[in-house]
């Protein structure tokens, strides 16, 4: 298999795990891998009035540096234009507050994911 879909499978399934954490902790998601010429946000969710960007890293170990590290300020910026253009074209979710989070999603040993959400990470 080559090494870019070995990839996109890990990121796939880290996505994957960071969603079903929204729901089970009573989210809405409403979105996923929306993309733009601007780039993506992996997954929009929703609960008790608040909207949620969270950017997914997804890593199969922690050896060089947590995931969450690579979300530097220049990809926040990114996060935050993204943000911007889902919200104009979703202008019936306008309103309410809005957080950006960062999941951080490795393997935990026993072949499903750890997922650690840093909420209102930027």
């Amino acid at each position: 298999m080559p090494v870019e879909d070995a990839r996109r499978r890990v990121g796939a399934a880290g996505e994957d795990a960071v969603a079903a954490w929204y729901r089970d902790a009573g989210y809405d998601v409403l979105d996923r891998n929306w993309r733009v010429r601007e780039g993506e946000l992996d997954v929009i969710a929703a609960r008790a009035g608040t909207l949620v960007f969270c950017e997914v890293k997804t890593r199969r170990s922690d050896r060089f540096g947590l995931p969450v590290e690579a979300v530097t300020v220049r990809k926040q910026h990114r996060l935050r234009t993204l943000a911007g253009r889902w919200l104009d074209a979703n202008r019936s979710r306008r309103g309410g507050a809005i957080r950006f989070d960062v999941a951080s999603v490795v393997p935990d040993g026993h072949g499903g994911w750890l997922v650690t959400v840093l909420e209102q990470a930027f």
